[in-house]
């Protein structure tokens, strides 16, 4: 799927693997994330079957001209769960958002596992 637009200039469409790949991006960059990380077994191995792999640990779901966002996330040791959690939410919503000029419905943050 993809998130579509248009101006008076024509026609805009966003693909899913894009928005992936900002909000992958998005949630590096948030102090207390180590990696991005698949959610399960068979998550991973379809994520190496793909030819572009950089969205792993991001799932989007485009109804409309909304966006879903579900990110997998590796934490550091030691820093606030919560606070790490809605910091990462805000600053994914307003990436994705200028990105795209869209609006993001939900980011739903899930720990798969902490590194120190």
């Amino acid at each position: 799927m993809s998130v579509n637009t248009s101006n008076v200039y024509g026609k805009i469409s966003i693909s899913d693997q894009a928005i992936a790949k900002v909000a992958k991006n998005a949630a590096l960059e948030c102090y207390g994330i180590v990696d991005t990380a698949s959610r399960s077994l068979t998550d991973s191995l379809s994520e190496l079957l793909k030819k572009q792999p950089d969205g792993r640990g991001v799932k989007v779901v485009t109804v409309g001209d909304r966006i879903f966002i579900d990110v997998n996330v590796v934490i550091k040791y030691g820093v606030s769960i919560s606070a790490v959690a809605e910091s990462l939410k805000e600053g994914i919503k307003y990436k994705v958002e200028r990105f795209t000029g869209m609006i993001v419905d939900t980011v739903n943050v899930n720990i798969i596992g902490v590194k120190p």
